[in-house]
């Protein structure tokens, strides 16, 4: 009897969406369009932070942001409400990531022309939006001080694929065991090249550097 075939089925999911990513990157690239991804778990502050660093920025760079969800559209009327900024919401049908292609979907929705930072904020999960990539230029990541400074080594993939790492919710740390510093370290253990910022989205500390990063990045990108 001839063995049974096996045909590695998430390899090539995976591989399939990467060249995709690829191509949308450099798509991207000749439009002049800097995508960035924000990733975290749900109730974070994700949106907080968003409002807060795209007032910041709109007067130096033009902005436009992609709310992905599992349903309603809370978020992108939040987002537009608060900044003026262009802002569509994307739901994926109760699927707990965007790939390549939705994420190409969002992008043909938006005045691209007229924009040169898309901010995507990914689905609330610390797993599946790391698997995937999305084409975005940068990964960024919220982790919350009530989630707890252990979480770099409990969820390692989400963290090796990040850029950049905010620490939120930093006022309320005095009422969890929480230490900066040990968070910090776990982070670096998954990602030694990962920049740390802490934030408090509540209070805007922190979210002025925050904003100058990402003001950086594009520019950077841009002249490349």
């Amino acid at each position: 009897m001839d063995p049974v075939k096996v045909i590695e089925i998430k390899k090539s999911v995976f591989d399939d969406n990467n060249a995709d990513a690829q191509k949308l990157r450099n798509e991207l690239k000749h439009k002049g369009v800097y995508l960035l991804n924000l990733m975290s778990s749900p109730g974070s502050g994700k949106t907080t932070t968003l409002v807060r660093t795209i007032n910041l920025i709109k007067d130096a760079i033009r902005v436009a942001v992609m709310e992905a969800d599992i349903d309603s559209d809370v978020d992108a009327i939040r987002i537009k409400e608060a900044t003026g900024v262009e802002s569509i919401q994307l739901h994926t049908g109760g699927m707990c990531h965007l790939d390549a292609e939705m994420t190409r979907q969002g992008l043909g929705n938006l005045s691209l022309s007229e924009t040169d930072l898309v901010i995507l904020e990914n689905v609330g999960n610390l797993v599946c939006p790391a698997e995937f990539d999305t084409g975005s230029c940068c990964n960024v990541m919220i982790l919350s001080v009530p989630e707890g400074d252990d979480k770099p080594l409990k969820y390692p993939l989400m963290f090796s694929v990040c850029d950049l790492v905010l620490i939120n919710k930093t006022d309320v740390m005095p009422y969890f065991d929480f230490d900066l510093e040990k968070c910090k370290a776990n982070i670096h253990l998954r990602n030694p090249r990962a920049t740390v910022i802490p934030v408090c989205a509540k209070t805007g500390e922190g979210i002025d550097v925050f904003a100058q990063w990402i003001i950086d990045q594009v520019a950077a990108w841009k002249e490349r």
